[in-house]
């Protein structure tokens, strides 16, 4: 078990590199906000849905679907997403502001959106963290075929913008699970785990526990 703070990069550096670097469970603080970045399909809700025992998952699509049931067929996504939006940010406020722990779905192009949970779940004296799924481009398109749904295109170079932007923030790797400072871009949270296809399946877990020991595995 492993209780992430500042800069924590589990990505391989190397093919020689093993799985045993890498924790089968990321313990947070009790209460804590979590946001799962990455390009779509690059595995954010397959990864959620195993980590779904621990704690409420706020993922937009379960609202995108659930408008989706209730409009007429022939009308385009596009004429309802404003009260799709809405939807999602009230079932969000509503999670946070609960005081539960909140694992959140996220692609990473909006530094807002983060600033905002940041600022919601301070003012409870809770925590914001934040994984990073870094698996390349092609992997993420591989990812949507797989799932069947692709983003457009022109939403898929919108996200890529944004998590580019992150990535290029941050320091080149160094030696896997060691900690570094948070980067400004991303100064909101108190953590942020990097995790590339391979240490993404190797996280079985996550827990919220306010007595886990800080940094240990």
């Amino acid at each position: 078990m492993f209780r992430p703070r500042g800069l924590v990069d589990f990505r391989a550096p190397g093919a020689d590199e093993g799985p045993g670097d890498v924790p089968p469970v990321l313990s947070y603080p009790a209460g804590t906000v979590v946001v799962v970045s990455g390009l779509p399909g690059s595995g954010k809700s397959t990864l959620l849905r195993r980590w779904s025992e621990a704690a409420l998952v706020i993922d937009p699509r379960v609202v995108h679907v659930a408008c989706e049931a209730v409009m007429p067929a022939w009308l385009p996504y596009a004429v309802y997403r404003p009260w799709a939006r809405w939807r999602y940010f009230r079932w969000l406020r509503a999670a946070v502001d609960g005081g539960r722990p909140v694992l959140v779905h996220d692609c990473g192009g909006r530094p807002w959106m983060r600033r905002w949970l940041a600022g919601r779940a301070g003012r409870q004296g809770r925590e914001l963290h934040l994984v990073l799924l870094d698996v390349g481009v092609a992997e993420a398109l591989s990812g949507q075929e797989t799932r069947g749904r692709r983003a457009s295109r022109r939403a898929f170079a919108r996200h890529r913008r944004g998590l580019d932007r992150l990535l290029s923030a941050l320091p080149a790797r160094g030696p896997r699970g060691g900690t570094q400072p948070v980067p400004d871009l991303v100064r909101e949270a108190a953590s942020v785990v990097l995790l590339d296809r391979g240490s993404r399946e190797r996280v079985a877990a996550v827990r919220f526990d306010a007595a886990s020991p800080e940094g240990a595995a």
